[in-house]
């Protein structure tokens, strides 16, 4: 996969080789989580340069963990898929973020704050479930954050589609929640509850107590959110 070897049969060492690539493991949680085309993969990975996303599918493609999505029998350009060997991955991206969420101390990993990755995150595991059966709209705002990048919206459909905007989508707002960006990510996490942060003034709900009170259960949280954290 890469110039890069251990030069032993170990299958730890030859995983390794495939694996622990830079981004690469980070890339395979994308698309366990759900994401196949290049676009959503970004949003996925933002920080991640298109020309290394491309790399690093070709690299994944070429391992046969991943192959193009196709339709109607035809490969598509930009959309990808787990193989039988990726989707055997899952396990092992599973337990290291549930190593990560026990293990690695909360400070560092709150300090790599990502707006854009949080709100894609909460959409893509939003349950929609408790939510009101006509459009929901839900606003949030980070007021310590540059203006273009302050306000979001999601937006869940009668149909239970969610979408995610950060430009003003034009609908009626039923929910506007104003909090600050390590404190929903602290929520996101598991690190705190909404009733807490709501305690705390940090987070301030205005809308029909509907939402407000099943927020903790409609917000769905990340995925290693259930594993109690150990490291300080």
């Amino acid at each position: 996969m890469t110039n890069a070897s251990y030069q032993q049969f170990c299958p730890v060492a030859m995983a390794a080789e495939i694996l622990c690539t830079r981004w690469t493991v980070v890339l395979l949680r994308e698309l366990i989580a759900g994401s196949t085309r290049f676009n959503e993969l970004r949003r996925g990975v933002p920080r991640m340069s298109p020309a290394l996303l491309s790399k690093r599918l070709g690299e994944l493609e070429q391992a046969g963990i991943v192959e193009r999505a196709r339709v109607t029998g035809r490969p598509e350009i930009d959309a990808y898929r787990l193989t039988d060997s990726g989707r055997d991955v899952q396990a092992v991206v599973e337990a290291i973020g549930m190593w990560g969420q026990k293990w690695v101390e909360t400070e560092p990993s709150l300090d790599n704050l990502d707006v854009e990755l949080l709100m894609w995150d909460m959409r893509r595991n939003l349950n929609t479930q408790p939510v009101p059966p006509e459009r929901t709209v839900i606003e949030f705002m980070y007021p310590e954050l540059p203006h273009s990048r302050r306000k979001w919206w999601l937006i869940v459909e009668p149909d239970r589609t969610v979408d995610l905007c950060h430009i003003d989508p034009g609908f009626d707002v039923d929910l506007y929640a104003t909090v600050d960006l390590r404190t929903m990510t602290e929520i996101w996490m598991g690190l705190r509850t909404v009733a807490n942060a709501v305690d705390r003034n940090r987070l301030l709900l205005v809308g029909p107590s509907t939402l407000i009170d099943n927020m903790q259960n409609w917000l769905g949280l990340s995925p290693f959110a259930k594993q109690e954290k150990l490291a300080s």
